[in-house]
């Protein structure tokens, strides 16, 4: 198949594929946005594209993984808006300038609380919070990545058993 031929057919399909973008999406808006962005990945790929293949179920492949992958990033950046919000509801009052009394003791007693840890997880924790990826604190503490990331787990864990009168 030719470039043009495959750029023809390719273009043939909006309609199908709207609707199949409009299926997952259930927001034509969306749909839009994904069919756009099928179509930059299916030109972007071409060369992957098996003149053999069914080309309908390859772009729709396409579509649908694309559409999942958007779909993660979207819940994990949700789940780390959330966490951070939450982390600053602990930490400040409404007003960023001027903290209230409660939620300063309630950060001294997370530190508190920190500061007990032993060593060997209040390091990687600290270095984490300080905005260390887990590769990073990997190297520098010259630990197995497996190691600090479960290390981290098992602090928070710690951390929001002692800390859940301060949550709410």
């Amino acid at each position: 198949m030719t470039t043009i031929q495959f750029q023809n057919t390719l273009t043939g399909l909006e309609n199908k594929m709207f609707y199949f973008a409009l299926s997952l999406t259930s927001n034509s808006e969306n749909a839009h946005d994904l069919v756009q962005e099928t179509y930059l990945r299916a030109l972007t790929y071409q060369s992957k594209f098996s003149a053999d293949t069914n080309l309908i179920a390859w772009v729709f492949t396409i579509m649908k993984n694309t559409f999942i992958n958007e779909y993660r990033r979207n819940v994990k950046a949700k789940t780390t808006l959330e966490s951070q919000s939450n982390r600053l509801r602990i930490s400040f009052s409404k007003d960023d300038f001027y903290p209230s009394v409660d939620s300063i003791h309630a950060e001294k007693e997370i530190h508190k609380e920190i500061d007990k840890l032993d060593e060997e997880f209040r390091v990687p924790f600290q270095l984490f919070l300080n905005g260390y990826k887990y590769k990073e604190i990997s190297e520098r503490l010259e630990l197995p990545l497996g190691t600090v990331k479960s290390r981290i787990f098992f602090t928070r864990k710690k951390l929001s058993r002692c800390l859940c009168e301060y949550v709410n």
